[in-house]
């Protein structure tokens, strides 16, 4: 039955079927990344702030490599350089975040992209299929049975269909990975901030 479909839908389904694969494995790639990433921001800022406080710096950045979170490699470089000037501490906190959040985001250009051409393949796949079918009209004529025509309403109706599926879940799952990397991105810049300032504490106190 499935495959009765993708035959009737044509040629056009052939670019519809690819897109849908890439646009899996986009998803399902960033989500497992997302996954392994998975992280309690509050008890590994406050472990790394304690270590901080106490002047226990080698313990702190052994912390910070124990995670697979980027915050990690953020409060690293923030604690290994915590004697420069604040200003120059958070441009560098900054930039790094900036690069592991691209690193998360990388390939939901291509799902972008992807999810935003299946709905035109599948409209396309509806103007060809609506040509067959005139065609097939024009060439019979009065002669014309709704046999002739199924296979151009077919056509046009299975890859209108066949886009929307892949589109529509495509397009929310898009939105969910974006906004979990945003929820990323605002807790690492909210304990950022927060580290730079335990830094300070720590150099006004004279621990070093």
């Amino acid at each position: 039955m499935f495959f009765s479909l993708i035959v009737k839908g044509g040629l056009v389904m052939i670019p519809i079927i690819l897109g849908s694969i890439v646009a899996l494995a986009i998803i399902l790639e960033r989500g497992w990344t997302l996954w392994k990433i998975r992280l309690d921001f509050q008890q590994f800022a406050q472990e790394i702030f304690l270590h901080l406080e106490r002047g226990q710096f080698s313990k702190a950045l052994e912390r910070c490599e124990t995670v697979r979170h980027p915050i990690g490699d953020v409060f690293k470089l923030g604690i290994l350089n915590r004697n420069l000037k604040r200003q120059e501490i958070e441009s560098m906190m900054e930039r790094e975040g900036d690069e592991q959040i691209q690193y998360l985001e990388q390939y939901l250009g291509a799902l972008l992209i992807t999810i935003g051409v299946e709905p035109m393949l599948g409209f396309l796949g509806t103007i060809v299929g609506l040509i067959k079918a005139f065609m097939a009209w024009e060439r019979l004529g009065t002669n014309i049975t709704v046999s002739a025509l199924a296979a151009g309403i077919y056509q046009a109706m299975i890859t209108t269909a066949a886009g929307l599926i892949v589109a529509i879940p495509g397009y929310i799952l898009y939105h969910l990975l974006v906004g979990k990397i945003r929820s990323h991105a605002q807790e690492m810049t909210y304990y950022g901030n927060e580290l730079v300032d335990v830094l300070a504490k720590a150099r006004e106190g004279g621990v070093r």
